[in-house]
């Protein structure tokens, strides 16, 4: 491997871990009693902000027409929308379950997104991407706890985590549609006004109770760098140097990452088959993203 894709991968390595810390470190913020509106508020405020400096070193690209450029900020900001959700819902999941069943939940929008692609193009999918999926559920059932614990389950909680991967299912995809022609950073803050309105009208009702602006100097600080400015800015860097591929692969660092931070910082007990079920996880995800071997 040489040195340029060995920087790319560490980039989207660590930008894959960013989101990994994220759970465990919310977590934390409810045991101190901050409430859901304070932690998903201060960290897309935070991370707006965060975004903006970023883009005032940006250079705008020739590609970049204001006519058309209008048109895609409109469709990045309602597409964004999903990137709030997606947050509001995982750290609602994230109240009701264990912070390593909740990184499973959300990495179904693996075989989530062979359903979405299946139902676009109106194809069947492959042989081998059925078998992906198949091996992704069974490995939800053991990372869960589904076999052997079934009383203890939060379908509360499940719930939750499966509408967070449905909301990110819907984020990646338009992420990788729309306005193409604008600059990762640039494209990636009109996408968070979007997730930002959509989070303000979902915590309007529990800020009109009261708000600890306390957060923003706290934990707001936290989850704003390590989910919201360093994770788009590492692999706006990094993907284009691994490609999608190799990418996808080193992105699955995030469930490793979520579940020993929940380990070691939370106590969470993880038994041999939610590891099996990981492991298994992971092993889909990069054998769905090996390149294949061209035809002579």
């Amino acid at each position: 491997m040489n040195q340029k894709i060995l920087k790319g991968s560490l980039l989207v390595s660590l930008g894959a871990a960013s989101y990994g810390l994220l759970a465990t470190f919310v977590k934390l913020a409810y045991g101190e009693n901050y409430t859901l509106a304070e932690v998903t508020m201060s960290q897309s405020v935070l991370g707006l902000c965060g975004l903006l400096i970023l883009n005032l070193f940006i250079k705008q690209k020739k590609s970049e027409a204001p006519a058309a450029r209008n048109k895609s900020i409109g469709k990045l900001m309602l597409a964004g929308t999903s990137l709030g959700l997606t947050s509001t819902f995982y750290y609602i999941a994230v109240q009701y379950i264990p912070v390593s069943v909740a990184i499973v939940l959300l990495m179904q929008t693996v075989w989530m997104g062979v359903v979405l692609e299946m139902i676009l193009s109106r194809k069947l999918p492959s042989a081998g991407r059925v078998l992906a999926v198949v091996l992704i559920l069974i490995g939800t059932v053991l990372a869960t706890n589904m076999l052997t614990n079934t009383e203890k389950i939060n379908w509360i909680g499940i719930g939750w985590g499966l509408l967070a991967a449905l909301s990110y299912t819907i984020s990646v995809f338009t992420s990788n549609k729309i306005a193409l022609e604008m600059h990762a950073f640039r494209r990636t803050f009109w996408m968070l006004c979007g997730g930002f309105i959509a989070v303000l009208l979902i915590s309007l009702p529990s800020i009109m109770k009261g708000f600890n602006t306390d957060i923003f100097l706290s934990w707001g600080i936290v989850l704003a760098l390590f989910g919201t400015i360093l994770p788009p800015v590492l692999f706006a860097i990094g993907m284009p140097i691994t490609g999608l591929g190799l990418g996808a692969i080193l992105s699955s660092v995030e469930i490793p990452v979520s579940v020993l931070m929940a380990y070691f910082l939370l106590h969470e007990k993880v038994g041999l088959f939610q590891w099996l079920g990981i492991l298994l996880i992971i092993l889909t995800v990069v054998l769905m993203n090996l390149p294949k071997k061209k035809k002579p």
